[in-house]
């Protein structure tokens, strides 16, 4: 089964402006695996995915990295329905598994305002694991309002809503193979 062009994709959506091609979207996953291959080569990491929006990224980041790693679901929730912030973090989901005496490595879709995340490393800190590292699909330094030390980053963005590659608004658009700017 092939999958579909963005170009048809875009005709079908064309509100979107595309930001990261599915191809650079690829490449770059394999390199992020492959250098987390390397930095965890005598310890894998227990990779710890941030529902719902790096699901995608997480699946091919797995399958990336040559290396006996497992992993577990979070879900924190600071957006609702919204396209910014409400500032507002909840834990919705805990992690299934212990992590103490673990290498932790949080997989997150977008490092924007910083709040998500610093609430969530927090959290996971205060149960002890022997390392505890981020790597993110996306970072929008504009909007940065904590920060927060980032071990692998795939894109640096400019300060626009955009959704695809496991991102949404409202629900929609995850399902894309690309980033794309959601014009409103």
């Amino acid at each position: 089964m092939h999958s579909m062009d963005d170009a048809l994709w875009l005709q079908r959506f064309p509100e979107l402006e595309l930001l990261i091609p599915s191809h650079e979207l690829q490449e770059r996953v394999a390199a992020l695996g492959a250098q987390i291959a390397r930095d965890y080569a005598n310890c894998p990491p227990l990779l710890v995915g941030v529902l719902k929006g790096s699901l995608l990224f997480m699946a091919d980041l797995l399958r990336a990295i040559p290396l006996r790693v497992s992993y577990d679901l979070v879900a924190v929730s600071s957006y609702g329905a919204e396209t910014a912030s409400t500032g507002q973090v909840r834990l919705l989901k805990d992690l299934d598994s212990p992590i103490e005496n673990r290498h932790v490595l949080v997989v997150e879709d977008i490092y924007d305002t910083g709040l998500t995340l610093s609430y969530l490393l927090e959290l996971l800190q205060q149960r002890e694991p022997l390392s505890l590292r981020v790597c993110t699909l996306l970072s929008k330094p504009a909007r940065r309002q904590v920060s927060v030390p980032i071990a692998y980053c795939g894109f640096e963005i400019a300060d626009r809503f955009v959704v695809g590659y496991g991102l949404d608004y409202a629900e929609q658009y995850r399902n894309l193979p690309f980033i794309a700017a959601l014009n409103q």
